[in-house]
Parts: C-alpha cells; structure tokens; sequence
C-alpha cells in the first residue's frame, strides 16, 4: 500500500505551522530540480529516495509565483499547483491550501441512499459561470427539493471555456471559475443549505494542451492506450509515485475542500493490472481518512463494463466504490420514448430491456451484445439500489449529440413528465441534468477554448469528421466559437413564463413524492415488480415498504391504454397523474380506484397509486 499521511498535502508546495514552505516535487528520472520564482530568484531542491525532490524553506511564502525547473531551459508549472491564476501555461501560485475558516463543522454528509442528484456545469450555470454566480441558486435547488450537486470537473483546463474534461492540473481549481477559494466558499455555502456536493474528477487521461506531466516523470505508459492517449501509469515502472499522486488528490478533495463524494470519469479506461486495483487502494485510503475525522465520503464510478467487482465491498475482494451510473437504464428508457436504435441504443429493445433495468440494474447481465459483439456483463442481484445513479439525460448524453439538443426539444411535453417520472419513481439514485427540472430549451454542446491555434484546429476538424454522416442535419457547432459556449448557458428568465413554470412544479411534486413514499424512498430492489405489455407499450411498476404499496402505470404509447389494479382491501388511491390539467395534461383519470378496477392512462403519461394496508 502506498505510503502517505492522511493528514496534509505532501506534494508541490504546503506550508507548515512556521509558515515554512515545504516542498516536494516527484521528478525520478531528472538530474537537476530546482524552484524558480517569478522574479528570477531559484531554490535549490535535494533529491530524496523514489524519486522526489524537497526543501523546506522560507524563501518561497504564501502568494508566491514559481515554476520548476528541470534543467537545460525546461521549466514548466508545478504537477501538483493548487492555483493556476494565469492559466495552464503560466506561473503556479503558492497558497496554503488548508487556510480556510470552515464553519461547517456540524455538517453530516447525507445517507447515499437519500441523495437526490443534480449534475450542472459551473460555466453555463449561470450568466456569469463562477461559483459566486452559483451559490445564488442554492436556494432554488434546495426549493427545487435536490440534496446533491454534481459538479463538473474544475480542474485547470486552457482558457475558460471547457466541459472540464481536457483539465491537466488534477490539484488546481480553474481560475475563471473563483479558483481554490471560490470552490471552498460554495461547499461551505451548500452544507448551509443542506446540500451535499460532489465532484467530477478525471483520473484515466489529461487533456492535451498545457499537460506537463510526463516532462516531470513517468506519468503515462504505452503499454495500453485509451480513447485520448497513452494511458496514465497505475502498474508500470515507475508507478508508486503516480499513484500517490491521484491518491492524495483524492483525499485533498475531501479532507481541505470537505467535499462529500467524488464522481470518477469513465473508470472503465483506468488501466491496471496491479495485485491491487488502484480504486481499491484509493477506497483504503478514503477509509483511513474518515476514520481520522469521523466524516462521511463516496465514491462514485463512471463505469461502463458492468462488472460489480467495481461496487463490490473490500472485503468481498471488490474495489469498494459506492455506487456506479447506469447508462443503460438511460439507453432503453431513450428507446422506449422513441430513440432512433443506432450507434449504442442499437443493442436495446426499449420496453423489456426498462423494466429489465428496474429489476435487475444491469441490462446487460451475461447476454450476447450485437453492438459489443461479445457476451456482455454478469448479474449485480446482491448490490443494494443505492449502489446506482439513474437518469434521463446528462452532460454526455447530450452534449454528445451533435447539435446538443436536450430531451425538451426532442419528445412531447407529456414524454417529458413520463421520463422525469421514470427515473424518479426507480430503486436506483435519481440524477437530474440542469435545466432539465423546467424543459430548457439550449442545447448543451460540446466547447473549448484550447490557446493553441493547431489543436483547436484539430478539435473543430475533429468534430466536423465525427458528424460527416449527419450533414443533412447541419453542420456541428464550432466547438472553439465563443457563441457555441453560450448557446449552452441556460436560461433562467424562462421560469417565469409556460410551461417551463408548470414543468418545474412537477418536478417538485414528483421529488417531493419520492421522500415522502417510505414504498419509493426505501430502494429495496427485492421489494418490487414489473410488468411490461410490448404491445400496448405500457409498464406498471410496483414497489413496497412494510404495508405501504405504491403502483406506477406508465403508457409510453401514443393513444389511451387500460390496467388492472391488484386486488387488495383497501381502494387504490391517486397520488399523481401527469396527465391531469394541472400539470397542461390533456385529462385526469379518478382519484381513487377500488382494487381489482381497471383503469385509463392517458398517452404518454404514468399515473401513481398508493395502497396501505396490514
């Protein structure tokens, strides 16, 4: 296990309590390493064991600006910089990353199975895309009845329009957001509000342009390769000291910015074959710490390989991640609504393959896969619901799209209220994409603001080729246009008119539903059952806590369809109806319904049943 103190940051520059910078730069392979000040001033670094170059002194304070050298005019930013005030290219600024008045010592993370996520982006946010800009909102989150942010990575990237995946400063808070300090006031400002925040970290590759990782050391491997490069190095030569990195990236996170989770990019391109897995090891580390300060935190995975290993407990030889999305609750239930079955939706029937998902999480459980071509996936029957995020839509489900468009401009109003209701009535953890709780309009496109004009040239060439085969449809917005970025902003003005506002209500309501059904807050995923009717495209899901029984019918088809109500003493009654005028339905169906009755859904539409009884 790697060596490390649970307690600070050993890595770049930290000062102690003498204010005595402390320094320690891992550079194995270098001969010369050295601090340079922006003044001109150098430090001269001695070489420990495994490679890391230290000092500690007090020639270098608090709001400095340096580089390190690594002789013969190579001198790049700090690997480890906590603050990048000029950019990927430009000087790092010393700072004290545990210097902050924290006032949310009273704060307990919520239990991972009431999280209620909202996944956004700091840029497109708001008008301004800062974290002040943000912490205005809170409050209409926390109205809007979520407990969870899901911020989108904020590591360093070039210029300051990004989706925050092409970051290369693992440590540094991007600059144009509000930096180290702007992200730390508005966690502190969330746990005021009740508000858990997670984090979007990257861990499987960094971005191209400012990445100065493998001038330092042997960051990356060519022993395998990823979708963007040369795979970062986890087990080959070299490796303890780049495991220790993104290790204490980790734990910088929670314990000096107290974040609450992390969201993990895309594990399934994380390259390891060590005795012990990587997340595993970060999951050991992770325990350490919140056994040292009594605090709570998760770790989320972006896991596309449908192998519970990943969410499987330590002791049970997994890698100890709390939880994992699920894309291919995302893919059928696309399918069902009407999504044309090419590219990845090809391999999903729609109907079955939801009410599959409700049961079983995993679509794909050890069944061939026409567009894998292989056997896909084993079963995840004794992972508990809270184990995975479920959604409609998210950042890379539209942005991903050429044109960006969201799923309010893609389906009915009244497809709309039957997708939202679909992911918010699952066993799973519910996730919303901003904006879509009142049907913005923008779409969400795919931007960046690279320096260099070569590979921003490449990127805009890169995205045209990717959509040659969609030219009847337009070209692909220019991913370096500034107006591309915000296109993407959203539109807050438009909660004042219809039927964003009506739209919004609903999804208050639904949310609002979901915590106080013990029969839907409890995800008991053996507490269930569903059934599907291919034909009538219709699913009636039906979930129970103790005596308490709450039945979902939802018609995905176009024309009114009939279901029998189980039979039980007491009369069914109507919780919601998204069909109902209050909600710009075309007509409401009963309020109550005795057992055994059959019953209207209207197109399009769920309606939701409760039934108490001993």
């Amino acid at each position: 296990m790697i060596q490390t103190d649970i307690n600070k940051r050993s890595l770049g520059v930290n000062f102690n309590a003498k204010s005595e910078a402390e320094v320690a730069i891992w550079s194995p392979l270098q001969e010369n390493v050295q601090l340079v000040l922006s003044g001109g001033k150098t430090i001269e670094l001695t070489k420990d064991e495994f490679g890391y170059w230290k000092a500690v002194t007090t020639e270098i304070k608090e709001g400095d600006l340096y580089k390190v050298s690594l002789g013969e005019d190579k001198v790049f930013p700090d690997p480890a910089s906590v603050s990048q005030p000029d950019g990927v290219h430009g000087f790092s600024k010393a700072i004290n990353i545990q210097d902050f008045e924290w006032r949310d010592n009273n704060w307990k993370n919520i239990p991972l199975e009431e999280y209620v996520l909202y996944e956004l982006h700091t840029g497109t946010f708001t008008a301004e895309g800062t974290f002040e800009a943000l912490e205005e909102k809170l409050p209409y989150l926390k109205e809007l009845g979520i407990n969870a942010i899901e911020i989108m990575p904020v590591s360093q990237f070039p210029g300051g329009r990004n989706w925050g995946y092409d970051g290369v400063f693992p440590y540094a808070v991007q600059n144009s957001y509000g930096g180290a300090e702007g992200l730390k006031h508005l966690v502190q400002a969330c746990h005021e509000q009740g508000l858990a925040v997670i984090l979007d970290v990257v861990y499987n590759h960094l971005g191209p342009e400012g990445n100065y990782l493998g001038a330092f050391g042997p960051y990356f491997t060519d022993k395998y390769n990823t979708p963007w490069g040369n795979a970062i190095n986890f087990d080959d030569e070299w490796c303890d000291g780049v495991r220790k990195y993104f290790i204490e990236n980790v734990l910088m996170w929670f314990r000096d910015f107290h974040i609450d989770a992390l969201r993990m990019d895309a594990v399934h391109a994380i390259k390891d074959f060590s005795p012990t897995h990587i997340l595993r090891e970060i999951k050991q580390h992770v325990n350490k710490l919140m056994a040292a300060t009594g605090r709570t935190h998760y770790l989320i995975v972006e896991l596309d390989l449908n192998d519970n290993r990943f969410i499987n407990p330590l002791d049970q030889q997994g890698f100890g991640m709390d939880a994992q999305w699920v894309d291919e609750f995302h893919h059928a239930l696309r399918v069902t609504a009407g999504e044309e079955r090419s590219g990845y939706y090809s391999d999903f029937n729609g109907l079955v393959h939801l009410a599959k998902s409700y049961k079983d999480a995993y679509v794909f459980d050890g069944q061939y896969s026409p567009h894998r071509k292989k056997t896909f996936g084993i079963k995840a029957e004794n992972n508990p619901g809270k184990q995975f995020v479920v959604f409609s839509q998210n950042h890379d489900q539209v942005g991903n799209r050429m044109l960006g468009e969201r799923t309010s401009t893609l389906v009915s109003f009244e497809m709309q209220k039957l997708m939202a209701a679909t992911v918010l009535v699952s066993p799973y953890l519910p996730m919303l994409f901003m904006g879509e709780e009142y049907g913005e309009p923008h779409p969400f496109l795919y931007f960046v603001s690279h320096t260099d004009p070569e590979l921003a040239e490449a990127v805009r060439k890169g995205r045209k080729a990717e959509f040659a085969a969609f030219h009847s449809q337009g070209e692909a917005p220019d991913p370096v246009d500034e107006k591309t970025f915000e296109e993407s902003k959203l539109q807050w003005d438009l909660l004042n008119q219809q039927p964003q506002q009506t739209m919004l209500e609903y999804y208050k309501t639904l949310i609002s539903l979901r915590k106080q059904e013990a029969a839907l807050r409890n995800l008991n995923r053996h507490h269930l059952n569903v059934e599907e009717n291919e034909e009538n495209q219709t699913l009636l899901l039906h979930r129970w806590h103790e005596g308490d029984h709450i039945l979902c019918l939802m018609n995905f088809s176009k024309e009114q369809q009939q279901a029998t109500l189980p039979t039980y003493q007491n009369d069914w009654q109507k919780l919601l109806d998204s069909a109902d005028s209050k909600w710009m339905g075309p007509t409401a169906t009963d309020t109550t319904a005795s057992s055994d009755s059959t019953v209207t859904i209207q197109p399009e539409s769920i309606l939701i049943f409760k039934n108490s009884h001993e």
